[in-house]
């Protein structure tokens, strides 16, 4: 809520953008999507990667880039002016890029051609996300297999071909799915030899792990967020272990299973009852300072 318009609330938590990835047939058919653009997937979800003041507040490149499009609905005081703006030149984020003036502009739409060429035989997307991340938002140099990862799935964001709506419900599967892509992607970045890309998927998979968490709010649903806890403690610990590509991977996997079989049934069980049933979602809008 720190970053949505007033009265556009219930619209942020329970719809986004709609959008589909250039191998969606592919996947459909129960073949996976390439697991550069699985990990790009769980990295633009991530507070992680950008780091900073960014990080402190939560945002993701998703923030602004709700499901890879865009998001008519960001609204962040100092940083917005019209909601679905930001000024990127903020020294909010990142002292580099301040120029003094407040000058926030349309939040673009990433399936949409933009100024910087796609085609990876041109080779500017990488550089131009690295910019971002460092100068923009003041984060750490990312590696090279992060920045492959995210421009792969930037490059496969499109706008659904033939859709009756350009919005589409957002659920738990949406956190499950992104889970799902972290923990394929790490598994790849660990046989790969890239460790911090790997640890950084881990960071993703658990910053999902802690939305779930917040939308099952209340007494009642107090084991499942026992559950969620301890599962991204583990990863935690898997995290740090620093383990051989070997190991990792079959760490990595027993406990994607161990998740797939005994937690993920509980919580699509449990979702009717939280935050994520649209039902459950009625509260009073906070008082905004605008001073």
């Amino acid at each position: 809520m720190r970053w949505t318009a007033p009265g556009a609330e219930i619209a942020a938590l329970t719809t986004q953008p709609a959008a589909c990835l250039s191998d969606d047939l592919r996947e459909s058919m129960t073949v996976p999507l390439p697991l550069d653009v699985q990990a790009g997937h769980a990295l633009f979800n991530s507070p992680t990667l950008l780091g900073g003041q960014a990080a402190k507040a939560g945002l993701s490149c998703a923030s602004c880039h709700a499901n890879g499009r865009d998001n008519p609905h960001f609204l962040m005081a100092g940083v917005s002016g019209a909601p679905g703006t930001a000024d990127v030149t903020t020294s909010f984020f990142s002292a580099a890029r301040g120029n003094g003036r407040f000058d926030p502009v349309a939040i673009p739409d990433l399936a949409v051609p933009g100024k910087i060429a796609r085609d990876p035989a041109a080779g500017a997307l990488e550089p131009f996300v690295r910019t971002l991340i460092v100068e923009e938002f003041a984060g750490a140099e990312p590696d090279s297999a992060t920045l492959g990862a995210l421009a792969a799935y930037v490059r496969a964001v499109r706008a659904c071909p033939g859709a009756a709506s350009q919005v589409q419900p957002r659920g738990l599967d949406d956190q499950l799915q992104l889970v799902r892509h972290a923990m394929a992607g790490a598994s790849a970045m660990a046989a790969r030899g890239d460790a911090a890309a790997a640890r950084g998927l881990l960071a993703a998979a658990r910053h999902q792990l802690g939305l779930v968490s917040e939308r099952f709010a209340g007494a009642a649903l107090a084991r499942e967020r026992a559950l969620l806890l301890t599962a991204s403690r583990e990863l935690q610990a898997l995290a740090d272990t620093g383990a051989v590509p070997s190991a990792f991977a079959v760490k990595a996997a027993n406990w994607t299973a161990r998740f797939e079989a005994r937690l993920v049934p509980r919580l699509r069980r449990g979702a009717d009852r939280s935050l994520y049933h649209p039902a459950n979602l009625g509260f009073v809008a906070p008082q905004r300072n605008n001073r």
